[in-house]
């Protein structure tokens, strides 16, 4: 390698432009020190460079350049190899591709003969059964209107000659709420044909934007008059019930929560409008406060934006738009700012139904460091066929933000809907949605308090490296894997949701509630292009959720349920606390194998009063470097798997066990609870091409990974089998 430096004289004719240079060639013993260096750090600093600099009796500047052409080398090299590859797989799959096709060719049917098959074959299909399914549900809406008219549902009306349907409709139809579209019985794969397709790629993408139940017209200035009347009285409404104690609220003796006294709350609130009364429907009313570390600003800042909003509660919130904005605030702020919104509620179970809203979102500041964020349900002219008709209504709720010192405000929240069940809950989830666990003030105020945590550690600014045992110096690092971990989080939420699109099948043979799959064509950047099955089931744990916490969160047990680490250890390489207690952390894991030395797992796990989550995904080595360097790891590709552990709702007569390992605000409901619901989710990447179908096997494997897994884990934790 040589070093060329710039002499002061021009050579004439053709070479005049050009200046003379002076080449030196490195010694061989020179060369042979520098790359010994160069294995050991490519990239040496300043005190490096000038002690080679000694060493070698070179210039430091020499020795730069050294460097930086011996770097280009190795990356010229790299690409070639690399391209050298990838030439020789494209060839591969080329001669596969003309002989798949060749193949095609000579398909003849036995029934229908000889088909002509053309490139497009597959997206004419996909078409048909596209059009299928909106002629279905423009039957099902004509047959409402209809029934309206006739009196009596189209069912009752004489039948008509049945009609042979293909096997490729079966899944066809519409589901709410992902109730069950079939039962296949995987087990023993008893029961499941080879069109078990399940086909359902109908469309549907994760990436997408959910379709609303109902998309309303331009809003007239009427409505718009209308709208901010219902707001402005909603706030007057919310702002009595907020400080109004008995006889208004009633103290429980049994956990000191406070429950709305029905009866009182009709007599000073009296409806000019009286709802149906109906046996299905039950009312929900809860009230709590606590202080989290943001100021009220901030707060009404983010509850303003419908995406800020969904990534601060990512696992209560499943989908957020803002249907249109009817008031910007006094001077483009946010005092006064009014909309109009739709959301979807989850609880992290796909065998929880979701709860859908639309209502206007009202925020005013009450006085200097005093804000009021109220949501009211918005009820559309029913003479509309097209109106939607939501079995969730929401009374005048939302909060109170106060602003205390040091950056700190206090919450008060109230959750008041009304809500009709469609079918009851599963046995498992009763205790936990009646008592309020699952949609309550505590479990909104819960998540906001450790998510204003978490945000506080992502602000901060100070050299984190006693946080991270050296693997990531720098404050951009940090916040770059803080940002990857909350988009696993977000995207593991989304993944078990039931909200309006999600379409999910059951399947037979596990425990009573059995597991449900989901595939989805996922075109997003932050995710592996291709189908990607999801799949997930929820049981039951006789241990409280503190235990369940510990136990997925323990390194050292966790060969003891994770199937794909082959019962392989792993050790933490990397840690990053986003929270009060020591539970809430991110963590880079390493798995000690003889294979794939270049995957890590990326993991966040989080706890507090109304639940806890550990979520992890495989990631190479070079994306994890983007991301601890603190580039964007916006495109970095996740597929999450995980689980999410709940209290089952019922009170644990002997005051909870084991209580020393949670702290004194997360043990208000964790400790307490006898038991757990545990769901456990997957996601597999069927094929990286958008165009597979899917098949028996990848379904066989996924639920066989879903049953593995519980067995492992109700054996590790003494369990038995059948709970």
């Amino acid at each position: 390698m040589e070093y060329a430096s710039s002499g002061g004289d021009h050579e004439d004719g053709s070479d005049s432009q050009r200046r003379n240079k002076r080449y030196h060639r490195h010694t061989s013993n020179q060369i042979q020190r520098l790359e010994s260096v160069f294995k050991e750090c490519p990239h040496p600093d300043e005190k490096q460079r000038m002690q080679l600099s000694r060493e070698l009796g070179l210039a430091p500047r020499q020795i730069k350049f050294w460097f930086q052409n011996r770097r280009t080398q190795l990356k010229a090299q790299h690409e070639r190899q690399d391209n050298s590859t990838l030439r020789a797989e494209n060839d591969k799959i080329r001669c596969e591709n003309i002989a798949f096709r060749e193949a095609m060719k000579n398909c003849i049917c036995p029934n229908c003969g000889p088909t002509p098959l053309n490139e497009d074959s597959y997206f004419d299909d996909q078409k048909m059964r596209l059009e299928n399914l909106h002629l279905k549900e423009e039957l099902d809406r004509v047959s409402s209107i209809a029934a309206k008219y006739i009196g009596r549902p189209i069912s009752q009306l004489p039948s008509i000659p049945p009609f042979h349907i293909s096997p490729l409709d079966l899944s066809m139809g519409t589901s709410t709420f992902g109730t069950q579209q079939g039962l296949f019985n995987v087990g023993g794969c008893s029961g499941v044909g080879s069109s078990l397709d399940l086909d359902l790629l109908q469309g549907i993408s994760s990436n997408s934007m959910p379709n609303f139940p109902y998309q309303p017209g331009s809003l007239s200035e009427m409505d718009k008059s209308l709208m901010s009347t219902i707001a402005t009285n909603a706030l007057e409404e919310f702002l009595r019930i907020l400080h109004t104690n008995e006889p208004l609220w009633i103290k429980s003796t049994i956990d000191g929560k406070d429950f709305l006294n029905l009866e009182t709350y009709e007599r000073m609130f009296p409806k000019a409008i009286t709802r149906v009364k109906n046996p299905n429907v039950r009312v929900e009313a809860s009230r709590d406060s606590t202080v989290v570390i943001m100021n009220s600003s901030n707060l009404a800042e983010m509850f303003i934006d419908a995406n800020k909003w969904k990534e601060l509660f990512s696992t209560i919130v499943s989908s957020a738009r803002t249907v249109e904005v009817l008031s910007s605030g006094i001077m483009g702020g946010n005092n006064g700012s009014l909309q109009l919104m739709y959301e979807e509620l989850q609880v992290l179970s796909p065998h929880v139904s979701a709860r859908e809203f639309y209502f206007l979102r009202y925020s005013q500041q009450i006085e200097q460091g005093t804000w009021a964020i109220v949501d009211v349900s918005y009820d559309f002219p029913q003479d509309n066929q097209f109106s939607p008709q939501l079995r969730s209504h929401r009374f005048p709720s939302g909060c109170l933000i106060q602003d205390f010192t040091n950056g700190q405000s206090k919450v008060t929240w109230i959750e008041h809907v009304e809500v009709e069940d469609k079918t009851l809950p599963h046995r498992f989830f009763k205790n936990l949605i009646f008592n309020g666990l699952a949609f309550g003030a505590e479990r909104w105020l819960a998540t906001l308090q450790r998510m204003c945590e978490r945000n506080a550690c992502l602000m901060v600014t100070t050299n984190p490296t006693h946080d991270f045992g050296g693997a990531i110096t720098s404050p951009e690092g940090k916040r770059s894997m803080m940002k990857l971990a909350q988009r696993m989080v977000t995207n593991f939420c989304a993944s078990i949701s039931t909200s309006n699109g999600q379409r999910w099948t059951i399947l037979s043979g596990l425990d009573e509630v059995g597991v449900r799959v989901n595939v989805h064509k996922s075109t997003d950047p932050g995710q592996p292009n291709g189908v990607v099955l999801s799949a997930a089931t929820t049981i039951w744990l006789p241990i409280p959720p503190h235990i369940v916490f510990n136990f997925f969160k323990d390194e050292r047990k966790r060969p003891q349920w994770d199937v794909l680490s082959n019962g392989n250890p792993v050790q933490e390489v990397a840690h990053i606390a986003n929270g009060s207690h020591p539970g809430n952390c991110i963590s880079v894991l390493r798995a000690f194998s003889n294979t794939q030395n270049n995957m890590l797992i990326l993991q966040e796990s989080c706890i507090d009063s109304s639940g806890a989550l550990v979520v992890y995904c495989p990631i190479d080595l070079p994306s994890i470097n983007i991301a601890m360097n603190g580039e964007d790891p916006s495109y970095i590709p996740l597929l999450p798997s995980g689980f999410s552990i709940s209290p089952d709702g019922q009170q644990d007569q002997g005051g909870g066990e084991d209580g020393a390992s949670t702290s004194s605000s997360t043990s208000k409901n964790i400790g307490r609870c006898s038991g757990s619901l545990v769901t456990v989710a997957f996601q597999i990447l069927v094929s990286n091409l958008p165009s597979a179908k899917l098949n028996m096997d990848s379904v066989t494997t996924v639920n066989n990974l879903i049953s593995t897994t519980i067995h492992q884990i109700k054996a590790s934790l003494n369990c038995p089998t059948s709970s």
